[in-house]
């Protein structure tokens, strides 16, 4: 692999696990209605394991509430047992047509718990990013070794790693910030 390649295939790959950050923070409760609550749940239907934001529109008309509204209404009652089946704690409500769900207030402990886990998983994403640092310079000082590249240049291809390493954790550390900020917000 030449120079391009290894910073290319690092800053692809950390990208990547902040995207993945991204996803699992939008999971995450704060005090008000968020359809990202429910977009990443699996629905069983028409015989597999299906997300629920291709089986309907989900939105949020008020801060408390959550409404799901399916295409086909005769996976309403598959959705509702997803979301009951899920560990988010959310009670819906089906007229059989939609289904509403309200999203009560968060109570300290539970806030505090939820900062908890958004800490775990900004530490995931930059023990992931930390990998692909790894990953990155080890295959410099293969190509070094097999003579594609010198050493001045793995010496600048290790610098435009770490300069990746440092932008994607800054980008983690906002990221985690702001969705604490929001979780403790009243």
């Amino acid at each position: 692999m030449n120079a391009e390649e290894i910073l290319f295939d690092a800053e692809e790959r950390m990208e990547k696990a902040v995207s993945v950050l991204k996803d699992n923070l939008a999971g995450i409760r704060t005090g008000r209605a968020n359809p990202g609550l429910v977009d990443s749940l699996r629905v069983e239907v028409y015989g597999s394991q299906t997300p629920i934001k291709q089986l309907a529109s989900v939105g949020a008309p008020e801060p408390t509430q959550i409404v799901v509204r399916p295409y086909d209404p005769s996976t309403i009652k598959e959705i509702e047992k997803a979301i009951i089946a899920s560990e988010l704690g959310l009670n819906p409500q089906n007229d059989g047509r939609l289904i509403r769900i309200n999203i009560p207030p968060l109570s300290t402990d539970v806030r505090k718990k939820l900062v908890a886990r958004i800490k775990e998983l900004g530490e995931d994403t930059k023990v992931s990013i930390r990998n692909i640092r790894r990953d990155g310079n080890k295959a410099a000082d293969q190509a070094q070794k097999a003579k594609e590249m010198g050493e001045d240049e793995r010496d600048d291809v290790k610098d435009g790693v770490q300069e990746l390493t440092k932008t994607c954790e800054n980008q983690v550390n906002e990221l985690t910030k702001s969705r604490e900020n929001e979780v403790m917000e009243d």
